[in-house]
């Protein structure tokens, strides 16, 4: 299995990806045309060029499944998969609705590099119940691939020490999923991801992770790191 999961897809001060180049040309090596999956934004005419203009730079054509006439036969030709951020519940919805799930959960389980950024990011996880975004339309249910054993919680942010918000910081909502969860979850600082080669798994980037378990107290992962120890959770 190769995976790659990004926090984000912008990095404040750079351009589009820019922050992950080297692993983005990594994970993507040796192939020459990506199929972009834009169901996360409304505009996916936009989206999809944004990722073409990207990609092209690394020599990569971009297929959009939003322009397919049979998305299910595309997923089954496509030589690697990208996933875009936006807004989970609508990404998620989405593919339900038109019966993909399933063969790209088979595809990526036969090998087929997938590539995420945030809600494509949470869409790897066994359900998006940690995502950050808003319920702004309501999918069948809340399973996602699956392919990645444990939840993630992209964009994951520390709580600030003078702030007078007075609302849930990240790190207590996510305490809160897990009082009902018997889970782990990934809390993915920007600039972090995971890259998946079967059963190793790494830590990279920028930034380090925050690790929540149930009834046990949060830990720092700090990157680069070997987590593939988390790839034997079980939820």
């Amino acid at each position: 299995m190769r995976l790659l999961l990004l926090s984000n897809s912008t990095q404040f001060g750079l351009g589009y990806l820019d922050h992950a180049d080297a692993a983005v040309r990594d994970h993507l090596d040796g192939v020459s045309r990506l199929l972009f999956v834009p169901f996360a934004l409304h505009d996916r005419d936009g989206y999809a060029a944004k990722a073409r203009d990207r990609f092209g730079q690394w020599g990569i054509r971009v297929d959009s499944l939003h322009e397919t006439p049979d998305p299910s036969a595309a997923l089954e030709t496509a030589e690697a998969v990208f996933v875009g951020g936006g807004n989970s519940f609508r990404l998620l919805k989405t593919l339900q609705d038109r019966g993909l799930l399933g063969v790209l959960r088979r595809r990526i389980q036969e090998g087929m590099p997938y590539m995420g950024a945030s809600a494509g990011s949470n869409l790897a996880c066994p359900t998006i119940r940690t995502t950050n975004d808003m319920p702004i339309v309501e999918p069948a249910g809340f399973d996602a691939l699956g392919v990645l054993p444990f939840q993630l919680n992209p964009h994951y942010l520390d709580p600030v020490s003078d702030s007078e918000h007075m609302g849930e910081t990240r790190e207590q909502r996510l305490r809160e999923f897990l009082e009902d969860n018997d889970a782990v979850v990934l809390g993915l600082r920007e600039g972090g991801w995971l890259a998946r080669r079967d059963d190793v798994l790494r830590l990279d980037g920028a930034k380090p992770a925050r690790l929540f378990r149930r009834g046990v107290d949060p830990r720092e992962i700090d990157s680069p790191a070997d987590i593939s120890d988390l790839l034997r959770t079980r939820t």
